[in-house]
């Protein structure tokens, strides 16, 4: 696919070609926003960028926890910032994940933080190996990863999971907790949310 200069079209035509008989995705979710915008269905969520508990929530991408987990957490839109990757990880003081968490409490007044990781994550027992195969598959070429690992990038850790779930939590909370930029005030604790229920088990 051509990946440059925002060009929607080719997109599209490229996309044609390698699905003909499918029906992008993403022009399904134009259609229906162009109707929720018509109908004014976004009045009932209008709120303003500060949440309203002063929370964030650190949580996994996986599609179980979309709507779970805030009906767990009785969280309303406008309640809490939600900040979700693979495996609701901070895995470096200074990766992406910590610094949305930064700008939650400095800019956003927030003042406590849930770590929530969940059963039977994706990411646990991922590492790069697992991807490699995946990775060449998709046209990526042997050259691209030796590149990148040239450049310092070491792709074993980058995309490496983790072994335990709660071990992995606590290393989460601890590495924001010990944050240099991180008030000595802001509350920060972890928990394991089941994937099915929704109860959470608090991480100590």
């Amino acid at each position: 696919l051509v990946r440059s200069r925002g060009l929607g079209d080719v997109y599209k035509r490229q996309a044609t070609l390698l699905y003909p008989k499918c029906k992008m995705m993403i022009d399904e979710i134009l259609n229906y926003n162009a109707t929720f915008v018509e109908q004014k269905g976004y009045e009932q969520f209008i709120t303003s960028k500060y949440p309203d508990k002063h929370l964030a929530v650190l949580s996994c991408m996986d599609t179980r926890l979309t709507e779970l987990l805030p009906a767990a957490l009785g969280l309303k839109n406008g309640d809490a910032k939600l900040i979700k990757n693979a495996g609701g990880l901070v895995i470096s003081p200074f990766d992406s994940a910590m610094r949305s968490l930064l700008v939650a409490i400095y800019e956003l007044d927030v003042r406590e933080i849930m770590v929530i990781a969940h059963t039977e994550c994706g990411a646990c027992h991922m590492s790069f190996e697992a991807f490699r195969e995946h990775i060449l598959a998709r046209g990526i070429d042997e050259k691209t990863l030796e590149t990148i690992q040239y450049c310092g990038i070491d792709l074993n850790k980058w995309l490496e999971g983790f072994h335990d779930t709660a071990s992995s939590v606590r290393q989460t909370v601890d590495t924001i907790r010990r944050h240099p930029l991180v008030p000595t005030d802001v509350i920060v604790r972890g928990f394991i949310i089941n994937s099915v229920t929704g109860q959470l088990e608090e991480c100590r």
